[in-house]
């Protein structure tokens, strides 16, 4: 390969890890290219993006952005896939999917600035909640507080009117 492909190709995997918030790092070597193209069809569908790099210039990529990276190289051994995606947790719930099976095996991933390194992390990283999740969770419980309070002066509405009601009754 050409120095200039090279260069090229390492401008692309840079600026390809720049446009998405998180990447995991997984070996696909063993699948065959029916299960491969059913990967690539369920990470289309996941908002997945799916690339299969070299190493070395996966490693120059990496180098080349700000922010230290180092602790991702020890993994990049043997064949490497990425999987890009805003979302940090669907590359997860995908490699999970097809935990069964063990591909793709997870060696690594960069998801919400941290880094999680070997397959023994794939259920922490299935957790990670996403931006819009937490933001959910934070105004359910700011809006709990008050529903319990206004179903408390409803409830008690109703008791005080059916007591009188009753009494008038009488």
């Amino acid at each position: 390969m050409r120095k200039e492909d090279k260069s090229t190709i390492i401008e692309t995997i840079a600026a390809t890890i720049k446009d998405y918030a998180h990447f995991y790092l997984t070996d696909i070597a063993t699948l065959n290219s029916s299960k491969t193209s059913e990967l690539r069809r369920e990470c289309a569908k996941s908002e997945i993006k799916l690339m299969v790099v070299k190493n070395t210039l996966l490693q120059k990529a990496l180098e080349s952005l700000e922010g230290d990276f180092s602790d991702l190289y020890p993994v990049l051994k043997g064949n490497t896939a990425i999987m890009f995606s805003n979302t940090a947790n669907a590359p997860a719930k995908l490699i999970a999917k097809y935990k069964k099976e063990g591909i793709p095996a997870l060696k690594a991933a960069y998801a919400q600035e941290g880094f999680y390194l070997g397959a023994n992390n794939l259920e922490a990283l299935e957790n990670i909640k996403s931006k819009e999740e937490l933001v959910g969770d934070i105004i359910m419980l700011l809006q709990s507080p008050a529903k319990n309070v206004i179903s408390a002066l409803q409830s008690g509405g109703n008791t005080i009117h059916g007591v009188l009601e009753t009494l008038s009754k009488r």
